[in-house]
């Protein structure tokens, strides 16, 4: 019984205060790299400003809306074959060809795949040659109407092969 009592009374594994101190820097650790690795990716990848002064831009934001609503205009874009389609209809239905049209091709989140594409008129629609990725797409497009309204949208292109 002696030996029974003796062997029961060594100790096992003890805990001690290095032990502690090494979960904690361990823990925080891990938690400090992944801060800074997430708040590196959200630095190195945000876009930039849209405007440079919010406020003066949403003081103007109703009456270029307005002005904007007024053309009827519907946009609509595909991808066929590496041509890239942006189609632009009036209230009616009639095509229509811009005085001028400028587009950035890009995703929603990685400004450094952006394209600017050269559309052009085919007598329907604006085309331009541009092979995309599998995935969603935003064209965010610029035109200015005969009158001189400008008109402005973004439009999500989903690709699918």
């Amino acid at each position: 019984m002696d030996e029974a009592l003796e062997r029961s009374a060594k100790p096992g594994f003890q805990l001690k205060g290095w032990h502690v101190l090494a979960g904690f820097v361990a823990a925080f650790s891990v938690i400090i790299g992944v801060n800074i690795f997430m708040a590196t990716q959200a630095v190195r990848t945000f876009p930039g400003l849209e405007v440079k002064n919010s406020y003066v831009a949403s003081q103007q934001f109703d009456t270029r809306r307005v002005a904007q609503e007024a053309l009827g205009w519907t946009i609509w874009a595909d991808e066929q074959d590496g041509m890239v389609h942006l189609k632009i209809t009036d209230a009616d239905g009639t095509p229509v060809r811009a005085r001028e049209l400028h587009a950035v091709v890009g995703r929603a989140t990685i400004a450094s795949e952006d394209i600017s594409p050269a559309f052009a008129w085919n007598g329907s629609f604006y085309e331009a040659p541009l092979e995309l990725a599998d995935g969603n797409w935003n064209i965010r497009m610029t035109a200015i109407a005969e009158d001189g309204t400008e008109f402005g949208q973004r439009v999500v292109l989903h690709v699918i092969r």
